[in-house]
Parts: C-alpha cells; sequence; structure tokens
C-alpha cells in the first residue's frame, strides 16, 4: 500500500477527498490545507467529454483573471520595431536576433507575442516553440498588431487553456497566497472561459469532471452542479 505524505495526511483532516464540494467550499478547504514552503499555484482542473482526435472538438482559449495570476510574466515580443515594444513593456524584443537565440537553446520567457508581418519569419522556428505551448497564435491573442494592448493583457493576468491529449485541461487561476474570494473570482471566469469554449460540433456531456488544487496538495473535486450547465 503506498505510504501517503505527511502533508497528504494533514489534507485529510480538512477534508473527506471522496466527496465532492461547491466551488465556494472547495476554496475554503483548500486554504485549509498545510502550506509548502514557496507560494503555490492554485489550479482548477477539468475533465472533458470530447474526442481530442477530432479536429472540430478541440478545445482552447484565453481568459483575463480579475485578479491576476500572481506571477511575473516575461514577455517576448518579435516584431521589426523593438523599440515600441520595449516601450510598452515588453521584456524582450527583436526579430532575427531573438529567433537565433531561441535555436540556440534559448527560452528564458514565458508568452511570445508577433505582429502579423513578424509571424511570417516566425513561423521557420515552430518547431522549438510549439513543443513548448510558446508559439504565438491568433486564437490566444499572441498574434496581433496592436503590440501594447497585447502585452498589457498578458501582464495584467490573462491565461490561456489548451485541451491535452487525455481531453484534459488544466487552468492556473492564482497562488495560495491569494484569498479565498480572489481564488473564487478567478475560478468563476475560468470555468465560465472553458465552458464557452465548447466545440459547436459536440453534442454530449462536456465537462465529465473538475477539481481544484494546489501544486502539492491532493484535489478537491467540484460539485456536478457547478458546470452541468456547459
Amino acid at each position: 500500500m503506498e505510504k501517503k505524505s505527511k502533508r497528504y495526511r494533514s489534507a485529510l483532516q480538512a477534508a473527506d477527498l471522496t466527496k465532492e464540494y461547491p466551488l465556494k467550499d472547495a476554496v475554503e478547504i483548500l486554504a485549509k490545507f498545510p502550506k509548502a514552503k514557496f507560494d503555490e499555484t492554485v489550479e482548477l482542473a477539468f475533465r472533458l467529454g470530447v474526442d481530442p482526435s477530432q479536429g472540430d472538438q478541440m478545445v482552447r482559449g484565453t481568459t483575463p483573471l480579475p485578479n491576476g495570476t500572481g506571477k511575473k510574466v516575461r514577455v517576448l515580443v518579435f516584431t521589426d520595431n523593438p523599440k515600441a515594444a520595449l516601450d510598452a513593456g515588453a521584456d524582450f524584443a527583436g526579430l532575427q536576433d531573438l529567433m537565433q537565440k531561441i535555436q540556440e537553446g534559448w527560452v528564458d520567457f514565458d508568452v511570445a507575442i508577433a505582429t502579423t508581418e513578424a509571424m511570417k519569419t516566425v513561423r521557420t522556428i515552430a518547431r522549438v516553440l510549439g513543443p513548448k505551448g510558446l508559439m504565438p497564435n491568433p486564437k490566444s491573442g499572441t498574434v496581433t498588431d496592436d503590440i501594447s494592448a497585447g502585452i498589457k493583457a498578458v501582464k495584467a493576468g490573462r491565461v490561456e487553456f489548451k485541451m491535452d491529449k487525455g481531453a484534459n485541461v488544466g487552468v492556473g487561476i492564482g497562488k495560495c497566497s491569494f484569498t479565498p474570494g480572489q481564488i473564487l473570482e478567478n475560478a468563476a471566469v475560468v470555468l465560465e472561459a472553458v465552458g464557452k469554449a465548447k466545440p459547436a460540433a459536440f453534442k454530449g456531456r462536456y465537462i465529465l469532471t473538475m477539481a481544484l488544487s494546489s501544486t502539492q496538495s491532493p484535489g478537491i473535486r467540484i460539485a456536478g452542479n457547478e458546470y452541468s450547465k456547459y
């Protein structure tokens, strides 16, 4: 029998992990769990009923979080006008010079944005950026000619979500240092965004299960009536 960690056993004292809870209660339970030595990320995880092998059933999207992510986001902008991007708040900006660094293995940034024109060149390193989830994409708002607005949205706490091959979606919705109210607000926005991302071609039960957790905590199962309308 697998031995449970001390933190896991402590978590069991705060809640019955075999039960499902309303989202509000789950957030309050998470706050009672023992804390790690760092500010853990809080995540909302979904298991979807769609078929990932069907191209018309892909689930992805972005949404701003009302209380941000709690994380400092390093933004790189691919552009022929790096000064304007840097003035607008980008951490890194350029085109051929940055592409060269990336091809040499450098990826010390969290989000990449590209202008429409620059994207024609950036596509040549898609095989490097794509697997790391760093490729600019019009659907996620990271290919734009309004660079200032794009940077502002990402820095303010916009999150991107994308279904994996197992039809699962995980979205960071804040930090354990957030108040329960802040986490609840962010969670409600993410749930609505994932719900609205339901593929038009899909017929059937969309969100199968949903759980709330932090980086090192067990998951708290969310009651089905919280997401059944999606």
